[in-house]
């Protein structure tokens, strides 16, 4: 031990120090560089029965602003809207909560404050929004006036007719399922015809219970998990199905769902390995 002992010890503690500078590198991303990032996803989605004729709809998906969280302020916000509009998508969705938790440094901020860098937004067939889970924690009634009074059409538990020049769509905006009653069947009572019909909701927890009268299901809420590691995936995701329904595309029994990772942060202002995004999806016949 006399003759090893020094090496050895020297190379703990050099190993020591690495793990450490690493994980400070670690740290570092996670807290500071990648929830100030924004990535523009764009992808194909096909979509089971879509009509031909209507291969080719750009549908911008949003959520989870969080606006008054860490890194998110109006210049995000308005980073966030040229970022869409430079795809100059046919119709826009932001499927939930604006406003902001109780993270440690967030601040709050009006709905009102918080939607002012929306107004005046528009898409060739409209920008809608439906509310999430902290909107109605701070103020639902008033956040649906902030983004109704800046131009975007709050959809709950109803859809509305979209002509889109190719063929009529339905667009169904369904409610957030932890904080209010989710009504699938009441949406679908405003369908007239067998045109398809888009569904868009905060929580993508409703998915399993969703009729298939719906082409597709956008939705937000569980920002990926905020963290994934390697072979791990995501440990916790703010869903009862884990991380079944955490990101992207999913197809179960001829259905299909598309979760979105969002761009804010909540609980804890850390992303690691998702990062904040604005998706851009093509719908295609599958």
């Amino acid at each position: 031990m006399g003759v090893f002992g020094g090496p050895v010890k020297r190379q703990l503690v050099r190993g020591a120090l690495v793990l450490f500078v690493v994980g400070l590198v670690l740290a570092g991303w996670g807290f500071f560089v990648e929830p100030a990032r924004l990535v523009a996803r764009e992808e194909a989605l096909p979509v089971p029965g879509w009509p031909p004729a209507l291969n080719g709809l750009r549908v911008a998906l949003l959520s989870d602003l969080h606006v008054g969280a860490p890194f998110i302020d109006a210049a995000k916000v308005r980073e966030v809207r040229a970022r869409i509009d430079a795809w100059r998508p046919d119709l826009v969705l932001l499927a939930g909560d604006v406003l902001v938790g109780h993270e440690p440094g967030a601040r709050a901020v009006a709905p009102a404050q918080a939607v002012e860098p929306l107004k005046g937004w528009g898409a060739p067939l409209g920008v809608y929004a439906t509310l999430g889970n902290h909107d109605w924690w701070v103020d639902g009634e008033a956040t649906t006036r902030a983004l109704e009074e800046a131009g975007l059409r709050v959809l709950e538990n109803e859809a509305v007719p979209i002509e889109t020049g190719r063929g009529r769509i339905w667009l169904a905006g369904l409610a957030d399922v932890w904080t209010r009653k989710t009504d699938a069947e009441r949406a679908l009572s405003f369908v007239t015809d067998d045109a398809p019909v888009l569904a868009f909701t905060h929580n993508p927890d409703v998915f399993p219970d969703m009729p298939a009268r719906f082409s597709v299901v956008f939705a937000g809420h569980t920002h990926g998990g905020q963290v994934r590691l390697p072979l791990l995936g995501a440990p916790i995701v703010p869903s009862k199905f884990g991380q079944r329904y955490a990101r992207g595309a999913v197809v179960e029994d001829g259905r299909l769902l598309f979760v979105t990772t969002g761009v804010g942060t909540s609980v804890l202002p850390v992303r690691f390995g998702v990062a904040p995004e604005v998706a851009l999806l093509t719908l295609v016949a599958r």
